[in-house]
Parts: structure tokens; sequence; C-alpha cells
């Protein structure tokens, strides 16, 4: 089958989906239902052992799947290199970690110094917190860290595009 990993990781979330509700079919059907007279005699309600076998295999061939298919992905993530010459992986590593940055700049954009006027018994004063930093500069940075994270982001993606072959 001739694919790509952006198809390859839709695969597996709906390969995941299916894994889930399969498991939940295999707890209801873990139990078959009969009732037992007095006498001995006993009335089978809820047979699921077959539908229990099916789903068990079914089970086992979707895990198998999702297996095969992670480790392509993470595979061809440590294979396929960005123009920087990064791994698809680094480059995640990476963008996770300029993410992070990005809040903290966020956080200081955000900031202004202030002036409070506090008042006792015999004194009076203001408080003054004044930015230690540039603020134009965190501005800049921010910036620059949103561009490098959205060309990386777009040089993924397009790696995630090139087509290869793949048995499933």
């Amino acid at each position: 089958m001739k694919t790509n990993l952006a198809n390859l990781m839709s695969i597996v979330v709906d390969e995941e989906k299916k894994f889930a509700s399969l498991g939940y079919s295999l707890k209801e059907y873990a139990y078959n239902t009969s009732t037992q007279e007095l006498n001995g005699t006993t009335n089978v309600i809820e047979d699921y052992k077959e539908d229990f076998a099916k789903d068990f295999e079914e089970y086992k061939k979707t895990q198998a799947k999702i297996s095969k298919i992670k480790a392509t992905i993470y595979e061809k993530n440590n294979t396929f290199k960005l123009p920087d010459g990064r791994t698809i992986q680094q480059a995640i590593v990476d963008n996770t970690n300029l993410r992070k940055m990005k809040t903290v700049y966020n956080y200081l954009t955000e900031q202004r110094g202030t002036k409070r006027r506090i008042t006792e018994v015999n004194n009076s004063y203001f408080e003054c917190k004044t930015l230690n930093f540039d603020l134009e500069t965190i501005k800049k940075e921010y910036e620059t860290l949103e561009k490098k994270i959205q060309d990386t982001d777009f040089e993924i993606s397009k790696l995630n595009s090139i087509e290869f072959e793949i048995d499933l």
C-alpha cells in the first residue's frame, strides 16, 4: 500500500478507537448468562462465546496493526530529515521546547511596571515595581520563536506528505 505519514497517523487514530471499542466489547462478552432451575435444568439466556472469540481475535489483530503502524511512523520520524539536517523527531522535540519558551515569553510581554502608594501610621511612600528587561526585545524574540515554530511545522508537514510503501 502506498501511503504517507499523515495518512498513517490518521489510520492509527481510527485503529485505536476500534481497539478501545473491541476492549469494551470483550468486557461485555466475558460472561454468558443462564438460569438454573431447582431441578437442575439450565436455560441459556445470553451466549457470547462466539462473539467473544471473534472480537478477541480482532482485538489481537488490531493491536498488532497499531504496533506495526506506530513502529513505521517512529522509524520514518527518525529517518526523514528537514532541510536543516534535523530528523522529524528532533524537530518535534525542538518545537515542543520552543512552545514552552513561547508561553513564558508571552507571560513576560503581558507584564507592566506598577506604582502603589503605601500609607502607614507615620509614613507614606510609593512601592515601585519596574521590569528588569526590555519589553520590546522580548516581543521581538517572541515573534522570532513563533516564526521558527511555524517554519518547522511547515517543513514537518511537507515530510509527512512523502509517499512510501507499507504492507498493512
